[in-house]
Order: structure tokens, then sequence, then C-alpha cells
């Protein structure tokens, strides 16, 4: 088992978005997008600290108001669309040093406190990197070439054939020396934690953002609906 150590949340949310303009403080059943991540992480009860890094105040200043720090503004070297996540993140912890990373996307409003608890003791069982994902299809993956399709990667056409995941972003956990190591999570037989696909979009366009929106409007019991009770307690 694992010893955790310090654990920092780090919620990675740069101003520029071309799918989706100021999508990490879009209006999201009435809070900005950020607020969601930053509520389940302190719900969570597993991070110590939880921290936004970001280029603009505007989102500093709401991260702070809805209970993260955000003591910097990330350098210009890191806040284009070319800079990593993993940059970022290590960024972050030159400045904020901490054992155990939690990274958790913006825009993963539908993401439960208790799917990042359950990511971090997941990690202190194993100790080994952990990776939210959802359920795939197996299907066969093609590009056009020259006004054809043409195969890139083809899975298995039978279902039963094997259990297909993606990552669906919404919450990976790390040590810090892994991190710095430079190696991929996918290079080390990284741990999946599987989350339905209804607590899995990721917004980055105007169509994910509408869908999100419907999901969270889900009848009551689900886990939406959950989200929709911890965020007006919180308020």
């Amino acid at each position: 088992m694992e010893k955790l150590g310090s654990v920092l949340a780090v919620i990675p949310a740069r101003a520029g978005s071309k799918g989706l303009p100021g999508k990490n403080i879009v209006d999201f059943h009435g809070c900005p997008l950020i607020q969601w991540s930053i509520s389940a992480a302190l719900e969570s009860g597993c991070c110590d600290t939880v921290l936004v890094t970001t280029d603009s105040q505007e989102i500093a200043d709401i991260a702070v108001a809805a209970g993260a720090i955000a003591p910097w503004l990330r350098p210009k070297h890191l806040s284009d669309d070319r800079a990593s996540t993993t940059a970022v993140v290590l960024h972050a912890l030159e400045q904020t040093p901490a054992d155990v990373v939690v990274v958790l996307q913006p825009t993963s409003p539908l993401r439960t406190a208790e799917d990042i608890s359950a990511c971090v003791s997941l990690y202190c069982k194993e100790g080994k990197p952990v990776v939210s994902v959802c359920p795939a299809k197996p299907w066969l993956f093609c590009k056009a070439v020259d006004g054809t399709l043409a195969p890139v990667v083809e899975f298995a056409t039978q279902r039963q054939e094997a259990e297909y995941v993606s990552p669906n972003g919404a919450v990976y956990v790390f040590s810090a020396g892994f991190l710095r190591s430079g190696e991929s999570w996918w290079s080390v037989g990284a741990l999946p934690y599987l989350m339905p696909p209804e607590r899995s979009v990721d917004i980055d366009t105007p169509y994910d953002l509408a869908v999100a929106r419907a999901v969270f409007n889900a009848p009551e019991g689900s886990a939406s609906a959950k989200q929709q009770r911890v965020m007006n307690e919180s308020r």
C-alpha cells in the first residue's frame, strides 16, 4: 500500500479556448463551470490543497471565491494551446510541492466527489497512476486520405472479445516522482477507474455544453441530480 503524503489537486484553466470561448467560466446551471470541479475536489475530503493554475486574473478570482487557491498567474510559455498539461502541472508542483497530484479538468462538471476519492483510494492501495475512463465502442478508426477512407487503428469487431474503455479526462492521480520521471501513464500500466457515460462528458464545444446541461437535468436519483444538490448546499 502506497503512503499518500500530501495531496495536491491541480485544476488547469487557461483563458484561451478555440472550441468554446471562455469555456472554463461559462455558466453551467448558475455557477462558473470551473466551480463544479473545485467544489467536487473540496467535497472529496482527500485533497490537502485545491489549486487552480491559470493565466487569467478573472479565473483566479472566481477560483478563490469558490474555495481554491490561485497564488500566481501562469507564465506566458505555459498559457497557449501548445503547452502540455504535464508541463503545466509540473510548474504547479514547483510552486506548491506535494507528494501526490490529482489532476482535474474544469471541463468535467459531472464528475463527483466520490469519483475523486475513489481514484485517490485506488492509488493509495496499488501505488500506480490512476486514470478515469468510460466505456468505449470497439469501432474501426479511419481518416480521410485523398477523398477516401483509410484505417488508422482497427479494433475487434465483436464486443465480447474485449472490454474497451477510453480516458474521459475527469480524474488523473499521479505521484510527484512519476510526473517528474517523464514517463507516460499508458506505458507503466496505469489503473483504470471506470465512470459511466453520464458522468464522463468533457466540455470542449457548444455541443458538449448542451449535452452536459441535458445530462445534468436528468431525473432525480441520477448522478447529475446529486451533483446539483451538493452544489446548492455549498452556495
